[in-house]
Parts: structure tokens; sequence; C-alpha cells
């Protein structure tokens, strides 16, 4: 990055910082008593996570977990498993809240609280040069000759069903599932969150990948929480104090604009 992610000043951690045990929420308790703050996140989610090649996630949610756990005073772990499966964690209380490029749905919403957004994605679409001209066409990727692969349980695979019916649809377990499928020409196209789909294009033009340049929806993404309601306030206060601040500007420029990073990739 240009600058080195600063901890928030002194007098602001003071304000934020919870004091005594009494005062937390049955999360936010067991989070200061254990001196850890668990994150579920899939770990293959790129720029949002992924691991590099020392197998370290690293990613905008990765830097912003690290952000919050230093301010609240505890040691981050990151938790990685299908996406599928996170908010089922999140609600067992596997873990202590989700980030992990998730959209903010009023069916999600009504599980779990959000916090956010952190970042505006948007659906975009990744295929390889060849295909380009089939699904530019009138009906775009809404024909039945047209193989699609998208994330299981995603915003992806719910526009999928509801813009292109008569398309196959295949949903994969993680994002590495889908590009395998597209690069063996078992799918001709991947819908995926839109920062993915230009980073990987731009990792695979050896490959002959292309994505598009537009986004095809509004996707608010958000932080899973559990039902804390000290939790859900501290974290709200803490989101609004580093979009002041810059520091989550930082953050979006460093993992969404520049490339650099990319290379420490597997």
């Amino acid at each position: 990055m240009k600058r080195t992610i600063s901890v928030v000043t002194l007098a602001t951690i003071m304000a934020l910082t919870l004091t005594t045990a009494a005062m937390s929420g049955p999360v936010l308790d067991n989070i200061l008593k254990k001196g850890q703050l668990t994150v579920g996140l899939t770990g293959n989610q790129p720029p949002f996570n992924a691991k590099n090649k020392a197998g370290k996630v690293i990613g905008m949610d990765a830097a912003l977990a690290e952000l919050i756990a230093t301010n609240m005073g505890v040691k981050l772990k990151l938790v990685t498993m299908p996406f599928a499966d996170l908010l089922p964690a999140l609600r067992a209380g596997k873990v202590d809240m989700v980030m992990s490029g998730m959209t903010i749905t009023p069916d999600r919403n009504l599980k779990v609280a959000f916090i956010g957004p952190y970042f505006i994605s948007g659906k975009g679409v990744i295929t390889k040069t060849k295909s380009v001209a089939t699904i530019q066409g009138p009906e775009g990727i809404n024909q039945p000759n047209i193989r699609i692969a998208a994330l299981k349980d995603s915003t992806s695979q719910k526009m999928v069903e509801k813009a292109a019916p008569k398309a196959k649809l295949t949903t994969a377990g993680s994002y590495d599932e889908a590009l395998e499928m597209l690069l063996t020409d078992k799918v001709d196209v991947i819908v995926a969150d839109y920062p993915f789909c230009a980073l990987t294009a731009y990792r695979n033009t050896d490959k002959g990948l292309t994505s598009g340049d537009v986004r095809l929806t509004h996707e608010p993404l958000g932080i899973a929480m559990p039902e804390d309601t000290l939790l859900i306030n501290w974290m709200q206060n803490f989101i609004k104090l580093i979009e002041g601040n810059g520091e989550l500007d930082e953050l979006r420029n460093h993992w969404f604009n520049e490339k650099v990073w990319s290379k420490e990739l597997q």
C-alpha cells in the first residue's frame, strides 16, 4: 500500500473500547474473554479474500478483519469454509462474524444482522474470448446452449436463475472450482462478483479469458453479524470511523485498483 494502515488514534480507541465484561453482549463478551476474533470466509474469492503462495489468507476482507481485531485489542483467527457454509457457521456460533464478499439481501438479513456496506460490487461475467460473440447476441447468456457456473447459494446463482432461465446452470462450491470448469470447457461462462471477474481475466489472459466491462447488478457487500446489540453498535461506529478518516478508501484502492499484490496469489 502507499502507506501503512494506521491504528485508530488512542482517543478514539478509548471511546470505542468496551472496558468491562459487564457492558458486553454474549458474543462480544466471549471475544474479549478469549482475546480472539474469529472470522469466517472462503479464502478463494480474490480480491476479497484468497490464499497467497505461503498459504496465508490475504485480500480486502482479511485486511479489514485484521484492522477490526487490532482495534478491539484481540488477535484475529480466520476460518475458511465453502461459501454455502458461512451463514450456518455464524448462526451456530462457530465464527463471530462473516466477511466474504457477501451481498446484503433481505432474505439473509432476516436471519442475521449486517454491517455495511463496506464495498459496492455487482455481478459480472468471465468467459473465453471465443465465446464472447455468442453471449453478446440479443439473448445474452439466456440461451439453451449456454452453460453457466455460479457459486452455490450466492446472489450470482439467484441472478442466473432469474435472468437466464433458459441457460444450463451448474453451481460450484468455490470460485476455484468454477474457474476450472471454464478452463476445461465444461461451462461457457462464470457469473460472479465483478471484481473477481476482472482480476481473474487479468491473471489469465494467456489462457484466453476475458471479462465484461460493466456491472450487471448493484450489490452492497456487508459483514454478517450475530444478534449481539453492543457488538453490532461497536462495528457500526467503527466502520463509520474508518470511512471518515480515509482508511477504508485506502483498503479499497489497494485491493481493487492496484494489481501488484496479485503476484502473491497461489
